[in-house]
């Protein structure tokens, strides 16, 4: 999957496309050393993380004006929606939250090298002070009921959570009714038949 691939299925600007083949060349020449997506994935960058990260981007309330991307590891979903917002709503403020300092030295050096802006904060996700943010996205973190008491912790009154979840994501769904109540739409993946985005709100336990 190539760059052509990507613009063929996503509606970006020239400048967008740059800012991402950008960063594909960085995860390239950094993955060796500190392994930022599985070397069997490498090759299918394109779709398996930038388009799957494209799709959390478009799942998205259009009125949301900050967005925390939790254990935002090699770049997904943070990144992608960083660059992809720098051009369509450069008036939302994205922040990466990755207590791996390596990976948060990775995320620094591509918004510098694509010049795009947004927050790193090189922590773990416990310890950051409550970010109210309208959007809270988390992919291959942890299980749902550990990811909403993240959201709980972090989301903005009214706020909406974007989990990205492959196919055993059901009996997530069922253990976290256990302890919490919320509303969410199973959008499905583009990428994977078997996955899906969770889209949650008025999270609140039980």
């Amino acid at each position: 999957m190539t760059a052509e691939f990507f613009a063929d299925q996503v509606d970006v600007s020239r400048e967008t496309l740059e800012r991402l083949e950008i960063y594909a060349r960085l995860i390239e020449r950094w993955n060796p050393k500190i392994n930022l997506v599985s070397r069997r994935t490498l090759d299918d960058l394109w779709n398996r993380h930038f388009l799957d990260s494209a799709q959390v981007f478009d799942a998205a309330p259009l009125n949301a004006s900050t967005w925390a991307d939790l254990g935002t590891g090699g770049g997904f979903p943070g990144l992608i929606v960083a660059i992809m917002a720098a051009d369509v709503r450069p008036d939302l403020r994205v922040t990466c939250v990755e207590s791996d300092s390596r990976k948060a030295t990775f995320l620094r050096t591509v918004l510098r090298e694509t010049g795009v802006s947004a927050t790193v904060l090189n922590k773990r996700i416990e310890a950051v002070e409550p970010l109210a943010a309208d959007v809270v996205s988390a992919r291959a973190l942890a299980p749902l009921p550990r990811l909403l008491d993240f959201a709980d912790r972090h989301l903005a009154e009214n706020g909406t959570a974007l989990f990205s979840k492959g196919e055993g994501y059901e009996k997530e769904f069922q253990d976290a009714l256990e302890t919490w109540r919320f509303q969410v739409d199973k959008i499905p993946s583009r990428t994977n038949s078997e996955a899906v985005i969770l889209r949650v709100g008025e999270i609140e336990r039980a």
